[in-house]
């Protein structure tokens, strides 16, 4: 089963206190100070790892900690720091702060990281703070604390194209065709319930690329109906969508494409903007090629016919799909954006008043 969303809480270790110790030595009984550091809290880390294909560990295991960093002892000897954690997950998942819906890291590439929760400092023990006005000083630094974060972990399939359209509309009949997956393929709808992935390979083997088997979408899956939207979040990473529209006569194929088009619209992550290309599939039904011409006439330029049961226009459709991907580029998930950050321009006078702080970390 694919497990493709989880929410989680990470939380990074406390730095370790510093302590507050002076040597005492048989020949220095009254010796400075000797109090050491405390160790850094443990960080914790995500990472995109290729042997990892759901989310499902996080389903159960909902709390992501590190350890808190050792404190500080006498003699200068410092806390020891503790391990980062590295939590693995799937090549394509996106972190999401859970409060404010921000993409914080996608993680798109086998080996990307990203510091989810960074662990505290470790506070300063006594020796540190002696000076030449300071000879016995009785303080030091508490750990600094650690952070606490709810994520939302969201698997976002890597494909070059997405297969897309109603329930039976011979998705799977085509990926199966395309590549050879062996997705299962039946008659009535919803027969895909997560995505299936398949290779596909030119006739003179110059391209792979990867086509995803969507599950039917019904009016309505933009606001989570049907199977939702839980599986449109799979189209945002498709560079090219083949959209697939009966000519069987259940359903007029030119209402079918345009409430295909408004889910999609209503969806947002402006995915009526991907490349598409149009398929009348099932040609081999009877009236299928008028319904077809009437199809075509209606949307201003033709589409491409194919019958999965004859193979027709399996070839050109390939052909397209390659020539679309050597044109369209990847469609990142997470942009650069302004943080917030104002920088101040010294030569020009403000009217309004600004404060200059030192960062607790």
């Amino acid at each position: 089963m694919l497990i493709d969303r989880a929410v989680v809480e990470v939380r990074s270790g406390k730095g370790g206190d510093g302590a507050i110790s002076f040597l005492q030595e048989k020949n220095m009984p009254k010796g400075g100070p000797d109090g050491g550091n405390g160790g850094h809290g443990g960080s914790v880390y995500f990472e995109a790892d290729p042997t990892v294909n759901t989310l499902l560990a996080y389903r159960h295991s909902k709390l992501i900690s590190a350890l808190d960093g050792g404190k500080g002892d006498k003699k200068l000897r410092f806390g020891a720091s503790a391990e980062d954690v590295t939590a693995l997950v799937p090549v394509g998942t996106v972190v999401i702060d859970e409060g404010s819906g921000r993409v914080l890291a996608d993680l798109n590439k086998p080996g990307d990281r990203f510091l989810a929760a960074k662990g505290g400092r470790g506070g300063r023990g006594n020796a540190a703070f002696k000076s030449s006005r300071l000879r016995i000083p009785r303080i030091a630094e508490n750990g600094h604390p650690g952070e606490r974060k709810r994520l939302v972990l969201e698997l976002k399939l890597l494909a070059d194209v997405g297969l897309i359209g109603f329930p039976s509309v011979g998705k799977s009949t085509l990926l199966n065709l395309l590549s050879r997956a062996n997705a299962p393929t039946a008659d009535y709808p919803f027969t895909t319930l997560e995505p299936n992935l398949g290779i596909a390979t030119l006739p003179d083997r110059s391209l792979q690329f990867v086509v995803a088997d969507m599950p039917g979408l019904i009016e309505g899956a933009s606001k989570g109906k049907g199977l939702g939207f839980s599986f449109l979040r799979h189209i945002e990473r498709c560079r090219v969508l083949v959209h697939l529209v009966s000519m069987d006569g259940e359903r007029d194929p030119y209402e079918a494409y345009k409430a295909i088009r408004a889910e999609l619209r209503e969806y947002g992550a402006r995915l009526e903007e991907r490349p598409e290309i149009v398929v009348a599939s099932k040609l081999d039904e009877e009236g299928a090629k008028e319904r077809k011409r009437e199809f075509d006439a209606k949307l201003g330029f033709p589409s491409l016919g194919l019958s999965a049961y004859t193979e027709e226009g399996v070839g050109e459709l390939l052909l397209k799909c390659a020539e679309k991907l050597s044109q369209t580029p990847q469609f990142p998930l997470l942009l650069e954006e302004n943080d917030g950050e104002v920088v101040y321009d010294a030569t020009k006078l403000s009217q309004k008043p600004f404060v200059i702080s030192h960062p607790s970390a």
